[in-house]
């Protein structure tokens, strides 16, 4: 049981290792995420003007053909009227040419419709330009602090995580399992050593007795008050020459 309880305390001394070294980072990994999602949202609004802009000049295009090709069939109808043989004739052509007249008209009206609006994306467009270009700018700025200090730690970043697989091999899976359990709802410190009668956790007292049943090694115990793992000042020390 002492080695099962000093493999697992080496393993949150270890952790809290690479923790003081993901908190030199600060809140950089935050504000570079941050900065990703806001660059990723105004980029989404410029693609879809965008998209809106091709497909309204696609649309335009087969308007303008459909004008031309009325405008052919109007100019056709018209100087048919001079060939007409009897009313029933007349009013046919006559019919067809205000059908064509009123086609162009509202083809042309959309193609108008289209065009301004097709302004207003260009301008949309242009005004999200500086911003992507300033968050872009601030977002390479983020990187490369964050960058220099992962670099700085990265060897010993390495070796840690390296200990850890080893630890980790030891650790049976059950506990494992609960010291991740734990440490995920108590931000990293799971297992935690009595400190003048109290938790070091939560600092609040343990019992005389369970002080007596923790310092015996004998099975796992938690606190009643925060649900911490607590270990002995022997387990700690035996943790310490593990690492």
């Amino acid at each position: 049981m002492v080695n099962r309880l000093s493999t697992l305390y080496a393993l949150q001394l270890i952790d809290d290792q690479l923790d003081e070294l993901e908190e030199l980072r600060g809140d950089l990994p935050l504000r570079v995420n941050s900065l990703n999602a806001k660059i990723k949202e105004i980029q989404d609004q410029i693609d879809e003007r965008d998209d809106e802009r091709k497909s309204s000049m696609e649309q335009r295009k087969i308007n303008e053909e459909e004008i031309e090709r009325l405008k052919a069939n109007l100019k056709k109808f018209k100087a048919q009227l001079y060939q007409v043989r009897n009313n029933k004739e007349y009013d046919a052509l006559t019919k067809e040419i205000d059908h064509s007249e009123g086609e162009i008209k509202r083809l042309e009206n959309d193609n108008m419709g289209m065009e301004l609006r097709s302004e207003k994306l260009k301008i949309e467009i242009e005004d999200f330009t500086p911003k992507i270009e300033e968050l872009h700018e601030l977002l390479k700025e983020n990187e490369v602090e964050l960058k220099k200090i992962i670099k700085e730690n990265e060897i010993e970043e390495i070796k840690l995580k390296d200990k850890r697989e080893q630890i980790v091999a030891k650790v049976k899976k059950q506990d494992y399992n609960v010291y991740m359990r734990i440490r995920k709802a108590l931000r990293g410190k799971a297992i935690v050593t009595i400190v003048r009668s109290a938790c070091s956790g939560c600092h609040n007292v343990v019992p005389p007795q369970r002080q007596i049943e923790v310092r015996q090694n004998r099975r796992i115990f938690t606190c009643e008050s925060c649900g911490r793992i607590l270990v002995s000042h022997e387990i700690a020390e035996e943790a310490e020459k593990l690492l």
